[in-house]
C-alpha cells in the first residue's frame, strides 16, 4: 500500500468512525513529532485532512485539538529524552545516518534560535522532530524545552486543524 493509499484509508476511517478522531489525531501527531518515526511516516497531510472533517462530519474541534496537541508534545518530549540519553552519537543511528545533515542543521538552528527554535521548527518537516532531538543532544534546559514544546504543540495542532477546517469549508462551498 502506498503512502497516498494509506492516507486515504485513514481519512475514510475517520469519516466513517468520527469517535476515533481524537485517538487517531493523537497517534499521528505523536508519530509526526517523534524523531526517526517522523521521517518514515509523514502524517501532516492526514492531520490537515482530519481538520477538514471537523464540523461537517460531527467531529468536535476541542477533543481532536487537545489529543493532537498532547500527541505532538509527547513526541517532542520523547525525542528530547532520546537526544539527552544518547547524545551526539544519535547522528550515526538509522535513519538519521541516511540524512547526515539533519542533526548539524538542528544544532545550528537551536544555537541560533534557542527556545524560539522549538516553535519555528514545528512548521518545517524534517526539523519538526530533529529540533527536539537536537535540544536534548545539546542539553537545552529541561523546563525551558518542555514549556516551549507544550505551547508550540498546542499552537501547531490548532493551525493544522484550522487550515484543514478552512479548506474543507471552502471545498464544500465550491462543490455543491
Amino acid at each position: 500500500m502506498t503512502l497516498q493509499e494509506y492516507s486515504q484509508e485513514m481519512i475514510a476511517f475517520v469519516r466513517a468512525y468520527a469517535a476515533w478522531a481524537p485517538a487517531i489525531m493523537f497517534v499521528l501527531a505523536f508519530a509526526e513529532s517523534l524523531a526517526f518515526v517522523s521521517m518514515l511516516i509523514p502524517a501532516w497531510g492526514v492531520l490537515v485532512a482530519i481538520g477538514a472533517l471537523v464540523g461537517p462530519n460531527g467531529i468536535s474541534f476541542w477533543p481532536v485539538w487537545i489529543a493532537g496537541s498532547l500527541g505532538a508534545a509527547l513526541g517532542d518530549w520523547l525525542s528530547y529524552w532520546i537526544g539527552r540519553k544518547i547524545g551526539p552519537p544519535v547522528a550515526h543511528m538509522w535513519p538519521l545516518s541516511r540524512h547526515p545533515d539533519l542533526v548539524p542543521r538542528g544544532e545550528a538552528f537551536m544555537k541560533k534560535w534557542g527556545v524560539l527554535g522549538i516553535f519555528i521548527g514545528k512548521y518545517f518537516g524534517p526539523l519538526r522532530a530533529a529540533v527536539p532531538l537536537a535540544a536534548g543532544v545539546f542539553e537545552m534546559p529541561y523546563v525551558r524545552f518542555l514549556s516551549a514544546a507544550f505551547v508550540s504543540s498546542f499552537i501547531w495542532a490548532a493551525v493544522l486543524l484550522s487550515v484543514g477546517e478552512t479548506l474543507g469549508t471552502a471545498a464544500g462551498k465550491l462543490m455543491p
